[in-house]
């Protein structure tokens, strides 16, 4: 600073006329160099509210895919599930229809009428049961950047 007064003074020689000139330069200098430091510390304060918004939205995305994660491990265990009772349900079908032949054969050989109850469409035809299967895949890699 005290360079700065010497370059100041040392333009205007002494001249008393040029004393204003330099007093308000003076001023001016200071006054910059004030706003240039408002002005950095603005841009550190939004600087460091920024890192706060990355560091609290990779904490949401850390949420989400644990989040997705565990519904798409629950989503494998229901499927699996699914498949078991469709299996099952085509194996108790086929015992069915077996049970159902037998007591056929057994009324005709008998000659007594049994109440042999029909099966129902829904179990012949599982493809068209009323909540068809529909895949839905995803996974926390679809999200990553």
């Amino acid at each position: 600073m005290a360079s700065t007064k010497q370059a100041v003074s040392a333009g205007s020689d002494g001249n008393p006329c040029y004393a204003g000139v330099d007093e308000r330069k003076r001023k001016r200098m200071i006054s910059n160099r004030e706003s240039a430091r408002r002005s950095r510390m603005r841009k550190q304060q939004h600087v460091e509210g920024l890192t706060g918004q990355v560091t609290q939205l990779e904490n949401e995305k850390k949420i989400m895919e644990d989040k997705i994660n565990s519904v798409s491990s629950m989503y494998i265990g229901l499927v699996s599930q699914n498949n078991v009772l469709r299996a099952q349900l085509a194996e108790l079908t086929d015992r069915l229809i077996s049970l159902n032949s037998v007591l056929q054969i057994a009324e005709e050989v008998s000659g007594l009428a049994m109440d042999i109850p029909e099966i129902p469409e829904m179990m012949l035809e599982p493809w068209q049961l009323p909540c068809p299967m529909q895949p839905v895949s995803a996974s926390a890699s679809m999200f990553q950047c």
